[in-house]
C-alpha cells in the first residue's frame, strides 16, 4: 500500500489494490479509479456525500468492498496524517539583495542562513518532530519597490516568516507592507525577522507585533561608539559622512547629539551625505574630509559604498581612525589590508576574535570548510534562526502568531556564549556589543582570506546597551 498526503488540500491518496481489480469492479472508476482513490478526512462532509452516492449505486458485493476501502482510508488518514505532516518542510523566506550593487552582502547572508539551517537542524533530523527547514530566496535588489513585489510573491508561495536585514528603508517598507497585509488577512499573517536593519523607528514609533529586530539599533550602537571615541583625548574634531537615507541620517543626527553631550570640546567639522549605491569615485568627498583636518571619520556606510570610501580615505594619505558600523568582510577587509590595520574600527554584535566558545569555533570551522571564500559575517542571523526555531519548538507550531508569542521575552544563550533577551515591549533584542579593530595580530579567523580580521578591543554587556523606547504596540486578538 502506498500513501501520499497533501496537507494543503487535506487529502490522502491510496493505491490499495492491484490495478487488475478495476476490471472486476468497474464501479470503482466512480472514485477516480482505484489507483487514484482520494479519501478525505472524516470531517470533509462534501466528499462523504459523494462517497455515499457511489455506494448506493454499487451492487451489494461491490458496496461491501468499497465500504472496507473507505474505512481503511479514513483510518489511515487519522493514523498517518501526523507523520506525513511532520515531513513537510518549514519554509522560511530570505529577502535581501542578491543582485545589483549590494549583492555581495545579501549573498553572504543567504549562504550563512542556509548553512546554519543544515548544520544546526536538517542534519540532525529537522524540527517539530522531523520537518526539514527550507530557505526560499527572494531578491529585492535592495529596492523598496522590488520588496513589495517580492512580498507578493512570498504571500503567493505561502511564506509566512521572512528574514530580512539590509537597508532600513527596505525594512520600513516591508514592515508597513506586512502590517497592512496582516490587518486585511486574519489567519494568514506574515512575521518579519529583521536581522540587520537598524533604524530606531522600527522598534519605537513604527513598532509592530509582527516585527522582531535581532540587531542593536543605530542609537544603541552609537551610545557605545561615542563612549569609546570620547575616551580618546587625541580626538578634537570629527567628520561625519554617510549614505543619504534613513539610517545614514540617524547616524549623523545622533552622533552630533551624543558627542555634544559627552565631549562638547569635539568639533564636528563636516556632516555630509552622498547618494546610496551610485558613487563610483569618492575623491571629491575625501578631498573635503582631508581639507577639514578632522582627527577622525565616522560613517555608517556599508557594502560597496564602504569599500570605496575607506579605500579613497587611505589612498589620500589621511592618517586618522575611521569609526564604522560595517567596515569588514565581503571584500572590504581584503581591499584595505595592511593600510587598514589599527585604523578601521567598527561596532558590532559579536566577538570575531578571540572566539568565546568551542561551539562557535566549531561552527566557524565547519562554515569555512563548506564555503572557503565566505566568512561568518552576520552571526546575528544565526541568533535569529536559533531563537525562531526555539519559539517554534516551544509552541509546537510554525504559525507566525504562535512563534511571535514565544519570542516575546525569550532569554537565549547563543553559540558564542552571549546572553540575549528579546524585550517584549518593543521586540528589540538586548545583547552585548563589541568594538573591534582591523589587524593581523591575534587573529584566529580572518576576513576575506586576507590574513587580517577583527580583534575585540572593547565590550559592553547587554544590560548596559538597553535604551528606553517609545513603542506603543498594538497586539492582535486571538
Amino acid at each position: 500500500m502506498q500513501l501520499l498526503i497533501s496537507t494543503k488540500l487535506r487529502l490522502v491518496r491510496f493505491s490499495l489494490l492491484p490495478k487488475f481489480l478495476i476490471s472486476h469492479f468497474p464501479q470503482l472508476s466512480r472514485f477516480s479509479q482505484l489507483t487514484n482513490l482520494f479519501v478525505f478526512r472524516s470531517a470533509e462532509k462534501p466528499l462523504r456525500r459523494t462517497l455515499s452516492k457511489g455506494l448506493r449505486a454499487a451492487s451489494s458485493c461491490h458496496r461491501r468492498l468499497l465500504q472496507i476501502l473507505i474505512a481503511l482510508g479514513f483510518i489511515a488518514s487519522g493514523t498517518f496524517s501526523a507523520s506525513a505532516t511532520a515531513q513537510e518542510p518549514v519554509r522560511l523566506g530570505f529577502m535581501d539583495p542578491l543582485s545589483g550593487t549590494f549583492a555581495s552582502v545579501g549573498t553572504s547572508g543567504l549562504n550563512l542562513l542556509e548553512f546554519a539551517v543544515d548544520y544546526l537542524y536538517n542534519s540532525k533530523g529537522g524540527i517539530l518532530g522531523g520537518r526539514p527547514i527550507e530557505i526560499v530566496a527572494l531578491d529585492n535588489k535592495q529596492s523598496p519597490t522590488e520588496t513589495q513585489l517580492q512580498f507578493r510573491r512570498a504571500v503567493s508561495e505561502e511564506l509566512r516568516i521572512i528574514f530580512q536585514g539590509n537597508s532600513s528603508a527596505v525594512a520600513n517598507t516591508l514592515n508597513q507592507t506586512i502590517s497592512r497585509h496582516n490587518r486585511r488577512n486574519a489567519g494568514q499573517e506574515v512575521l518579519q525577522i529583521n536581522y540587520a536593519a537598524v533604524d530606531p523607528i522600527l522598534t519605537n514609533e513604527e513598532c509592530s507585533f509582527w516585527h522582531f529586530r535581532f540587531d542593536a539599533h543605530a542609537v544603541m550602537k552609537l551610545e557605545i561608539l561615542t563612549d569609546f571615541i570620547a575616551r580618546n583625548e587625541d580626538i578634537k574634531s570629527v567628520y561625519i559622512i554617510g549614505q543619504d537615507y534613513s539610517f545614514g541620517q540617524v547616524v549623523a543626527d545622533n552622533t552630533v547629539r551624543l558627542l555634544a553631550e559627552k565631549r562638547p570640546d569635539i568639533e564636528v567639522v563636516g556632516n555630509e551625505f552622498h547618494p546610496i549605491g551610485t558613487v563610483k569615485d569618492f575623491t571629491p568627498y575625501v578631498t573635503k574630509i582631508v581639507s577639514s583636518g578632522a582627527d577622525a571619520v565616522i560613517t555608517g556606510n556599508f557594502g560597496a559604498d564602504m569599500v570605496s570610501l575607506a579605500r579613497s580615505l587611505i589612498d589620500s594619505g589621511m592618517d586618522a581612525p575611521i569609526y564604522t558600523f560595517y567596515a569588514a568582510y565581503d571584500g572590504i577587509t581584503a581591499t584595505l589590508g595592511e593600510d587598514g590595520k589599527d585604523r578601521i574600527r567598527l561596532i558590532h554584535t559579536d566577538s570575531a576574535n578571540p572566539i568565546a566558545s568551542a561551539t562557535r569555533r566549531e561552527f566557524n570551522h565547519a562554515y569555512k570548510a563548506a564555503h572557503p571564500n565566505f566568512d561568518v559575517t552576520q552571526s546575528r542571523l544565526v541568533n535569529a534562526l536559533m531563537m525562531v526555531v526555539t519559539a517554534m519548538e516551544q509552541a509546537q507550531s510554525d504559525d507566525p502568531y504562535d512563534v511571535a508569542v514565544q519570542l516575546e521575552d525569550m532569554r537565549f544563550t547563543n553559540i558564542g556564549g552571549d546572553e540575549l533577551w528579546m524585550r517584549p515591549d518593543d521586540h528589540q533584542l538586548i545583547q552585548p556589543l563589541y568594538i573591534s579593530k582591523q589587524t593581523d595580530e591575534g587573529i584566529e579567523f580572518d576576513a576575506d582570506n586576507s590574513g587580517f580580521g577583527l580583534f575585540t578591543e572593547y565590550e559592553v554587556s547587554g544590560d548596559d546597551t538597553a535604551l528606553e523606547h517609545s513603542c506603543r504596540m498594538r497586539r492582535p486578538r486571538r
